[in-house]
């Protein structure tokens, strides 16, 4: 990974981990491919490699992210999807030359054209936005109980109640929050 840059948030869902490459979204946000190369950087960890990215094409990637996590960010709250972010999410999912492909370890893998372009990339997630948005999948779509995050996430859990997109960072620092809070609400004194 490129140094100087914020640790991308990992997730198992492509879609809902593409749209957390904004994060504190009503915060102080944090932007997680703020150049061309740091795209190619996070496509590369889910296995969408491609040679090289463009201004151009990042931002083609932000607009898809913020089309999925509108969308997403929709359907969560069981709003009326909006039709602008429907358009540009077919788009992306129509433009590309990507197959999904089996691997002899019985896996689902996607192979980008011989060209390796972002657009294919973009295809994939375009897909598997798709596929969550329209339920096809086991799980629901959430969004995360901080108030400076409130990111949409693909909920698997067994009891479909996750509150957080991630617990390492927004679910920890509302604990801590809630702790500190009853800590100055009723302090003892250290023993």
């Amino acid at each position: 990974m490129r140094t100087g840059f914020p640790d991308f948030r990992l997730g198992s869902v492509l879609a809902t981990s593409f749209t957390g490459t904004l994060s504190e979204r009503h915060g102080d946000a944090v932007e997680r491919i703020p150049t061309p190369q740091r795209l190619v950087d996070w496509l590369a960890v889910y296995g969408l490699a491609v040679d090289s990215c463009t201004a151009d094409q990042l931002d083609l990637a932000r607009e898809l992210r913020e089309s999925i996590h509108a969308a997403a960010t929709a359907a969560a709250i069981q709003d009326p999807l909006p039709a602008s972010a429907v358009q540009v999410i077919n788009d992306f999912s129509a433009r590309g030359r990507a197959a999904a492909v089996l691997t002899p370890e019985g896996n689902r893998q996607w192979r980008l054209s011989s060209a390796a372009c972002v657009e294919d990339a973009l295809s994939v997630i375009a897909a598997d936005a798709i596929s969550i948005i329209a339920g096809e999948r086991d799980g629901k779509l959430a969004l995360c109980a901080s108030p400076t995050c409130r990111a949409a996430f693909f909920d698997t859990s067994q009891s479909r109640t996750r509150k957080w997109c991630d617990m390492n960072t927004c679910g920890n620092r509302q604990k801590k929050a809630r702790f500190n809070a009853k800590q100055r609400k009723d302090p003892r004194p250290a023993k």
